[in-house]
């Protein structure tokens, strides 16, 4: 059974920084594509960030690349989302993703979490 849980959400100014964490049980990290994604209210769930750590394949939404690095902890099987210079336009759920191909495509993504709120002012 694949469970991820994500954590570090909060509310920030414009400017500041949040790191997110997913915690994953079930499947390890290294050997599955990681993803996260974001959704505002009214608006299409977006991708963010996706890493394949077995082809070293990285993706990230040219609306965060420069201020957003997706990396993980294989001792703890957990992926994070450092987010810098966030922007108000930042704010959304964000979700973590499993065991998909590897871009920024929800519908391809197997496992979901249930979300961690970010709010930029």
């Amino acid at each position: 059974h694949v469970q991820l849980v994500e954590s570090g959400g909060g509310s920030v100014q414009a400017g500041g920084s949040l790191r997110l964490s997913c915690a994953v049980s079930g499947v390890a990290v290294s050997s599955y594509c990681m993803a996260w994604f974001r959704q505002a209210p009214g608006k299409e769930r977006e991708g963010t960030a996706a890493r394949n750590t077995l082809s070293s394949f990285t993706y990230y939404a040219d609306s965060v690349q420069g201020r957003f690095t997706i990396s993980q902890d294989i001792t703890k099987n957990t992926v994070y989302l450092q987010m810098n210079s966030l922007k108000p336009e930042d704010t959304a759920m964000y979700y973590c993703a499993a065991d998909g191909p590897g871009g920024g495509n929800w519908r391809q993504y197997t496992y979901w979490g249930q979300g961690t709120q970010v709010t930029v002012s």
